[in-house]
């Protein structure tokens, strides 16, 4: 038998999110490419509808960079783990940030022929 308190993802609250961070997080390619699919997506996403070229694990490490710098929200429904970008924290704390940087990311794919 599980314990639900085992299903439950610890998240920074609004107030504790940190620029520095959230520029992290979105340092890395494969976690830039990850929000980058969460913004375009119009629902939340699972895990595994992303095709990353890194294993299982490092995949994991990536979503929770995320989720503990505040960029993205993770919870369970069901067996899925759930994932949508905080864009309303975001965008309250820094405002412009987030579509700065998709904005760039998007400029970037374009002049390199990337999806």
């Amino acid at each position: 038998m599980t314990s639900n308190a085992a299903r439950v993802l610890v998240h920074p609250s609004r107030e504790e999110i940190r620029v520095e961070g959230v520029l992290h997080a979105l340092s890395d390619p494969v976690r830039l490419r990850i929000v980058r699919q969460l913004a375009g997506a119009v629902d939340e996403l699972a895990c595994s509808r992303f095709d990353l070229p890194v294993s299982k694990s490092t995949t994991t490490h990536h979503f929770r960079v995320l989720r503990e710098s505040g960029v993205i929200s993770q919870f369970y429904r069901g067996t899925a783990k759930l994932n949508c970008v905080r864009a309303e924290d975001l965008d309250a704390l820094f405002p412009g940030l987030l579509d700065s940087v998709l904005g760039a990311a998007a400029l970037q794919a374009e002049r390199h022929g990337e999806s």
